[in-house]
């Protein structure tokens, strides 16, 4: 505790060394106390991320009053560069503005209307909590039914059996386990952030996320059920897709004329 005490100490310091006057009238003493508090114990502290990395140039030493993704970036790269390929960040890579609920043709909680999509919408870039934005980022905007069935859902009984995890486990099934699957890469765990990736066509999703977990027939029966989606599969399908019947047949006459030879 007296390391973090110190610690803490030291990003606030640095952090009132960074500050000009401009900057010291927009962020209260409260302020600068919780985001220390926050940073504490986060993974960026955990790293050695502290506050100068994110808000001092590395050429000039001029303080970044708000740093944009390009700061994430420079650490993490492949998130970055997915987030600006989807939905959500294909307007910064454009160079317009942040992409808004109010702009989406799905339901969206009016509550959230006016929020600007950055990595800091999902991500506090204090806390890095990634459970929270493996869920309840989400489900702040999002009011459409698939989405706020999720939480009757089976995957998210596989959340909650491990909720007292600080990041989602790999056998708990968060929306961003679907919407932005991860990969392994050189001993590296990489999360697609483009959230259009695995939507269209379906069966992207069948072979990217659905059959790290299930089978392909019991994927694609899924994946193709309207219902079974909007009710954010509550219960086994009941699409029936032809094609695994000719599969079945076709392997069951190729069998018969192998033992016939």
């Amino acid at each position: 505790m007296r390391i973090f005490n110190c610690a803490i100490l030291l990003l606030l310091l640095c952090f009132y060394c960074l500050v000009p006057t401009v900057l010291a009238d927009e962020v209260t003493q409260k302020q600068l106390k919780e985001i220390g508090q926050l940073w504490q114990t986060s993974a960026h502290a955990l790293a050695e991320v502290n506050c100068s990395s994110c808000h001092q140039d590395e050429q000039t030493k001029q303080l970044i009053a708000h740093p944009t993704e390009e700061s994430c970036r420079s650490c993490h790269e492949y998130a970055v560069d997915t987030f600006w390929l989807g939905k959500h960040g294909i307007r910064l890579y454009e160079g317009m503005s942040p992409l808004t609920p109010a702009m989406a043709h799905l339901p969206m909680k009016e509550s959230a209307l006016d929020k600007q999509m950055t990595c800091n919408t999902c991500h506090n870039v204090h806390s890095v909590n990634t459970s929270v934005a493996a869920v309840d980022s989400c489900l702040t905007c999002h009011n459409d039914s698939h989405s706020l069935n999720y939480k009757d859902s089976p995957h998210a009984q596989t959340v909650t059996n491990l909720a007292s995890l600080p990041r989602p486990d790999n056998q708990a099934v968060t929306c961003a386990t679907c919407h932005l699957p991860r990969t392994s890469e050189a001993k590296e765990i990489l999360v697609n952030h483009n959230n259009t990736y695995t939507l269209l066509p379906r069966d992207r999703m069948v072979k990217e996320v659905c059959m790290n977990c299930h089978g392909l027939e019991h994927a694609y029966n899924s994946i193709f059920d309207d219902e079974l989606i909007e009710n954010n599969f509550a219960r086994p399908p009941n699409l029936k897709l032809e094609t695994f019947d000719l599969v079945r047949a076709l392997e069951k006459k190729r069998s018969s004329k192998a033992s016939l030879n």
